[in-house]
């Protein structure tokens, strides 16, 4: 089997339908298998396509509206750093061009289905469309140490890493987006574990520590923290930032105000396309597997409708170039990936929508993107010109690209480069050790709660 041929064919195809076309089939073809009835599957399908096109376009056309803001900024700071940022979709060609990727797919399918069937999961994984985000970690591995069955280990690793933790944030999913039966299964999460202790501390702190999302701060700021004036006020915020003159300006903070009033919007389309799949595969499978509840794992964007994810999302742009111009070690000029949903929604799930303590979160792990970023520089370059995924003469005179946004960056760096340790590098070691650690504390915090709820839910149905 030529498997450059299959994984180049693959890639192709999901580059032209995208997440859009296939998650929606996949999603048919379980409200198929879990006896939904076909007029039904098929509707909630489209309807998910629906969603998620509608997401798309509006990040779409929000990063074309904000990147400017941002290129003006550094442009008047005078940043000059080597470094392209190509962004994710330059990191999926990339990871799409390793001759074993189409494997990924099996063994994905194939560990999830262990995992459901000995009871180590309660998460049916339907966001195959990013499957690509293991294979970059395996590239990563590959490109270290030239070792292909190794590379598939740290891939198989990640995978459990994925399941285990859309079991954990399930529950709280649930309650932050009001869709049942679904949880989030992208690697962007992952950051988690490095925010989770920080967030623990930040509780300690009274001010911080009460209800603080965006519904909470409507009620103490009134007409302020209303979508469509919120958007407009920061909109003409970075206007200023960016030194628009005042029409480019006004019409800015107009098209800001359309973005936040939209998003929550689309979430609705989300969560009427789910519920009904959700529900279907919570009974098939409690037929299946008695007294166990199941959940779909799905792309980030059905947490869209969050106002606390845009308005961190908003915050990290200046943030970014900020620590661009004053970070001495990073040498990445934030492009592409400046706007930055992977900064935003671990944030989310680990302070449970507590906008102020998400913005610090952000805050923090900035510098952790640009200078993984710039860490992986030399390695994505190299396999972007090696594999033609981008054209050497694309690249400048520094001949350098990667991306200001890599998903789950902590984790991605640790996890593919520890082996770095026998060429003198300790760093990826380090920082997978901490990791680690960060994981198991929040893995211990979050099953205590988990166990809680599943109690005070026992006793309520006692009672009844």
């Amino acid at each position: 089997m030529d498997f450059a041929a299959a994984s180049a064919w693959i890639n192709g195809f999901l580059s032209s339908v995208g997440a859009a076309v296939f998650v929606p089939i996949i999603m048919i073809i379980m409200g198929l298998i879990v006896r939904m009835k076909p007029k039904d599957a098929i509707s909630s399908g489209i309807l998910l396509g629906v969603a998620f096109t509608g997401m798309s376009m509006l990040i779409s056309y929000m990063g074309n509206i904000i990147s400017p803001v941002g290129e003006a900024m550094l442009k008047h700071i005078g940043i000059n750093l080597p470094i392209l940022d190509g962004g994710w979709t330059t990191m999926a060609a990339i990871a799409w061009s390793w001759p074993y990727a189409i494997l990924m797919f099996p063994l994905m399918i194939v560990i999830n289905i262990i995992m459901l069937v000995a009871n180590k999961t309660d998460t049916f994984n339907a966001d195959l469309w990013n499957v690509w985000g293991k294979i970059f970690t395996a590239v990563g591995v590959v490109g270290l140490t030239g070792n292909v069955v190794l590379a598939f280990v740290i891939a198989a690793i990640q995978i459990v890493f994925e399941l285990k933790t859309a079991d954990l944030f399930a529950d709280e999913i649930n309650e932050l987006t009001g869709i049942p039966g679904v949880t989030c299964t992208h690697k962007m999460v992952f950051l988690a574990a490095i925010y989770y202790p920080v967030d623990k501390l930040l509780r300690k702190i009274p001010a911080l520590n009460h209800k603080a999302d965006a519904e909470a701060l409507h009620e103490k700021v009134g007409i302020f923290a209303e979508n469509h004036v919120l958007g407009f006020i920061l909109g003409c915020l970075f206007g200023l930032l960016g030194q628009y003159d005042l029409g480019k300006l006004l019409t800015l903070g107009v098209q800001c105000a359309m973005c936040l009033t939209l998003f929550p919007v689309i979430s609705k389309y989300f969560m009427e396309a789910l519920s009904p799949i959700s529900e279907a595969v919570s009974d098939y499978m409690h037929g299946k597997f008695e007294g166990r509840k199941l959940v779909v794992g799905l792309d980030w964007p059905f947490l869209g409708g969050s106002n606390e994810i845009w308005l961190t999302v908003i915050w990290g742009i200046p943030v970014t170039v900020v620590f661009a111009f004053l970070l001495p070690q990073n040498q990445i000029l934030p492009f592409a990936g400046i706007v930055n949903i992977a900064l935003a929604v671990p944030a989310y799930l680990v302070t449970k929508g507590n906008l102020p303590r998400m913005i610090i979160l952000a805050t923090i792990g900035v510098p952790i993107f640009l200078l993984v970023g710039t860490a992986f520089a030399p390695f994505i370059s190299h396999l972007a010109t090696s594999t033609g995924a981008v054209a050497a003469k694309a690249l400048g005179s520094a001949g350098l690209i990667s991306n200001s946004s890599i998903d789950g960056p902590w984790f991605t760096y640790a996890f593919s480069q520890f082996l770095d340790i026998a060429n003198g590098n300790p760093l990826p070691l380090g920082m997978l050790i901490v990791w680690l650690a960060g994981y198991g504390l929040m893995y211990h915090d979050l099953s205590k709660e988990q166990k809680a709820r599943k109690a005070a839910a026992s006793a309520e149905a006692v009672e009844e």
